[in-house]
């Protein structure tokens, strides 16, 4: 693709794909970092897209949804409190419910790894993207039966993944 393409891509998908990092990541510098190494990824895959395997966008969402995934394999740490949980500690506010949005969204992204490739994309584009499985279906080229049989699927394997690791709150947040 052309530098027009990528240009047209980012400004496209930079606004939306920012704000899906954020809801993912506490701290607004790491969404912005995670943002911009999501760009800098679709700008060196580029030529490797393929349009028969998946739509831009869920190509583009895959590629955050697993730089998000890295993020939280990298700083697993557990001890170490972000700039914004420190303050938040300082001032008492909130506090256990932000340590606990940070571990439920790391039971969350290893429960995702666990899926295949189709049943992750089902799950990110209906309960992060909030499409409705027949916006799924034509995102993706799949039939609604398809659609609807991932779903399932994944929502079974990662409610089996998490009742195992004591995370079914995290499971719940997936479901609604």
């Amino acid at each position: 693709m052309s530098r027009m393409d990528i240009e047209s891509i980012y400004n496209e998908y930079h606004d939306k794909l920012f704000y899906y990092i954020r809801t993912k990541v506490t701290s607004i510098e790491d969404a912005e970092d995670i943002c911009s190494d999501v760009f800098m990824k679709v700008q060196r895959k580029l030529v490797d897209y393929d349009s028969d395997k998946a739509g831009v966008s869920t190509w583009i969402y895959t590629i955050a949804r697993n730089s998000v995934i890295d993020y939280y394999r990298t700083h697993k740490d557990a001890d170490e409190l972000t700039d914004e949980m420190s303050a938040t500690l300082s001032s008492g506010e909130e506090t256990d419910a932000a340590l606990l949005n940070r571990e439920t969204l790391e039971e969350l992204a290893e429960a995702l790894q666990k899926l295949s490739d189709e049943e992750r994309t089902v799950i990110v584009l209906h309960y992060y993207e909030e499409l409705s499985l027949t916006d799924i279906e034509k995102q993706t080229g799949l039939s609604y039966g398809q659609v609807k049989l991932r779903h399932n699927s994944a929502l079974k394997k990662m409610e089996r993944y998490l009742s195992g690791r004591g995370g079914m709150d995290a499971f719940r947040l997936v479901k609604g």
